[in-house]
């Protein structure tokens, strides 16, 4: 059965990084694209980035856009996004995502989800 398994988050201090990691299994992952989606406090899932099966392009929305960096590891079946220069409304429960097709920029269209992993960024 697939399997998308999160880790990396934790406490950071504004201006910090993290670096999220999702450990897939279950399925070709070199086959899908992936993305990354969050839900902050109070608000509604947000997409944030996606990639394409074979890491050729990736795309992030404009508030994340030169601070978080979506990649991917196809021969550890892995999919990352490193997050730097953190701020507090980044606040959130991150989740790595499968998506069943090509990904479309800021359309949540996935099929499976991990379990989140929560960020929290506070000085």
């Amino acid at each position: 059965q697939v399997q998308l398994v999160e880790s990396g988050g934790g406490l950071a201090k504004p201006g910090g990084s993290l670096r999220l990691s999702c450990a897939a299994s279950g399925f070709i992952f070199s086959n899908y694209d992936m993305g990354r989606a969050r839900q902050a406090p109070g608000k509604g899932l947000e997409w944030l980035c996606g990639i394409h099966s074979d890491g050729s392009d990736t795309y992030c929305v404009d508030s994340v856009k030169g601070r978080f960096t979506i990649s991917r590891d196809n021969a550890k079946n892995t999919l990352y996004l490193q997050m730097n220069s953190l701020k507090t409304e980044d606040t959130a429960l991150y989740y790595c995502v499968k998506i069943p097709g090509d990904y479309i920029p800021l359309t949540l269209d996935y099929d499976y989800s991990g379990q989140g992993t929560q960020v929290t960024v506070s000085s």
